[in-house]
């Protein structure tokens, strides 16, 4: 069994990491590049970058910012946020990002996935899936989080491994910012649908939710304000997870 992750989310908005409540109220959490540096200080195995509002403004992802970002970053970078073609991805990764995630450009088009993993590889592609409760299932969104569609979340997560993603990056609408766990439920259900790693997202409120979404299946833990705003550092969620016996990579 491989290590989990630790992941910590910078949403990007005008250059400047923020972070809501169920994808609103947001609220500045800092530089990108001084958070991303210090994560990686803490023990951090990923960061992942997503431009927030590149898919609902129709525009493209601030590179600029990207590549300040990556400049001195050793540990993998995952940028996603208005991807909508293979240069688009292209010119992503030569901004410093490692793996690049895809949300709305690949529910208007499941088959862009499929290209993107046949230029770049799978391991470099990461489905994005936001959803939100409805009924006894969860329904797909897009535009970070503004638009509903007809979408099934186990139905698309399957359709995303399917077209060749290498990860699903999964967040709960519902439970985004309310600090009050992740939606486990709704992970383990995309976990036992795919056989693709799965990052839990949305909802992170202690060290003991990180220990529980990822002894349900979850392959990766994402999380933002409980690390932004120093609730719990990195190195001491690890060491808590490993004396839970998590198999986590330790510092040192």
């Amino acid at each position: 069994m491989s290590a989990k992750r630790i992941i910590p989310c910078l949403d990007v908005k005008d250059g400047r990491v923020v972070k809501g409540i169920k994808f609103k109220s947001l609220r500045d959490a800092g530089d990108p590049a001084e958070l991303a540096l210090r994560y990686e200080d803490e023990g951090a195995d990923e960061i992942v970058f997503l431009d927030i509002t590149a898919s609902s403004e129709n525009r493209e992802m601030m590179r600029e910012v990207v590549r300040r970002t990556a400049e001195n970053l050793f540990v993998p970078l995952t940028v996603g946020g208005g991807l909508r073609t293979l240069d688009d991805i292209s010119r992503t990764l030569d901004a410093g990002a490692d793996r690049v995630s895809l949300n709305t450009s690949a529910v208007r088009s499941p088959e862009f996935i499929r290209k993107a993993v046949e230029t770049f590889g799978s391991q470099c592609i990461v489905l994005a899936i936001d959803a939100k409760k409805k009924g006894d299932s969860w329904v797909v969104y897009t535009h970070g989080g503004r638009t509903e569609t007809e979408m099934e979340l186990l139905d698309w997560a399957a359709t995303g491994e399917r077209m060749g993603a290498g990860e699903i990056l999964l967040t709960s609408m519902d439970a985004d910012g309310t600090k009050q766990g992740y939606d486990t439920p709704q992970v383990k259900a995309v976990t036992e649908r795919v056989r693709i790693p799965v990052i839990a997202s949305g909802g992170c409120g202690t060290m003991e939710h990180i220990y529980e979404v990822l002894k349900d299946g979850a392959d990766a833990a994402l999380a933002a304000s409980i690390f932004h705003y120093e609730t719990i550092r990195i190195q001491d969620l690890k060491m808590y997870l490993d004396s839970k016996g998590v198999e986590v990579r330790l510092k040192g």
